[in-house]
Formats: C-alpha cells, structure tokens, sequence
C-alpha cells in the first residue's frame, strides 16, 4: 500500500465508502479535526511521567478512531461492517464522567479560572482539551448539515472536561499547581 496515492491533488477526498468530496466539507474537517485531537493527545501521553493515566488516555484514542470513522462513513451499513463492532455510545459517556469524578476527587476545589500551563504533561493535555473544544464546534456544525450521533457531542463535550481535570491532576502530580487568572 502506498502512502500517497495522488488523488487528492485536486483538492477533493474519499469518503470511506466511495463518495468524493472537497476537502473543506464539513465532514472532513469535522474528522479532520478530531484526528488532530487524537494526535494531541499522543503528545501528551509521551511527556513525563508516561505512566499517567496512560491507559484511559489510550481509550480515548481509540474511540477518537472510531469517532473518525463514523465521522468519514456517511453510509451506516459500511459504517457497521467498517467499526466491528457498536458505535461510539452512552456507556463511553458514562466512563469519562466516572473518570472525570474520580480525579476531580483527589484536587482541591477551584476557586478561579486557572491559566493553562503548569507541568509539559499538564500543559500538553490544556492543548488537547483546547483541541477537543474545536473538534466539538466542528461536529457541531456538521450536525446541522447531516445526521451525526448525538454521543459524538456527548462525548467531545465531556472529554474536554476529562482534559482539563487530567491537566489540573497531572500538574499536582508535578508540584505545579493551578495558576490563577
């Protein structure tokens, strides 16, 4: 399989399942986006200490995966035969909620807004929650266009918040405390 295959030259792409499009649909920029997102949080997963939270954030990718694919297959029976397995759904909600409770536990409360920063694994994961906000905006526009799963926007939209608790918890995990506006 070859990496570049020219058909893109002219400024459309494949949809999975066939279909052409440009390449500033809203679909494509709605995954395009959330590819981004899912490479944000790559980086943040590399920055010391590795181990943090590695396996949750390793989840999130894979969902982010699947939310891509569901975001690049417009035809929902490609879609099934493509994911394997159930689409994104409420008990992936339900997990980041629980995730976001059981970290939110172990940090003070805030008392202001904070300024992103702190630690390299904090501020990696404030880019990634920044990120996820605007892969949000983009599937949100995209809603309005065609039929996109409302646990998509469910998801995205707790996510965002699973990052910042990750970010406030893995910069107390530094010494590095919230910031203050």
């Amino acid at each position: 399989m070859r990496i570049y295959t020219k058909t893109g030259d002219e400024g459309e792409t494949g949809l999975f399942g066939g279909e052409r499009v440009s390449k500033d649909h809203a679909r494509v920029a709605a995954y395009g986006e959330v590819d981004e997102l899912n490479a944000a949080i790559g980086l943040a997963r590399a920055q010391e200490p590795r181990d943090f939270e590695d396996e949750l954030l390793q989840a999130i990718q894979r969902h982010l995966f699947t939310i891509g694919a569901e975001l690049a297959t417009p035809d929902p029976a490609r879609l099934a035969k493509a994911l394997g397995g159930p689409p994104l759904g409420e008990t992936d909600v339900a997990a980041l909620e629980r995730a976001i409770d059981r970290l939110d536990a172990g940090l003070p409360p805030l008392q202001a807004f904070i300024l992103p920063g702190g630690a390299p694994k904090g501020a990696a994961l404030h880019v990634a929650r920044t990120v996820c906000r605007r892969a949000e905006r983009g599937v949100v526009g995209l809603a309005r266009e065609v039929a996109v799963s409302p646990a998509i926007g469910r998801y995205l939209n707790r996510l965002s918040d699973l990052l910042f608790v990750l970010a406030r918890a893995a910069n107390a995990r530094a010494g590095a405390g919230d910031l203050p506006w």
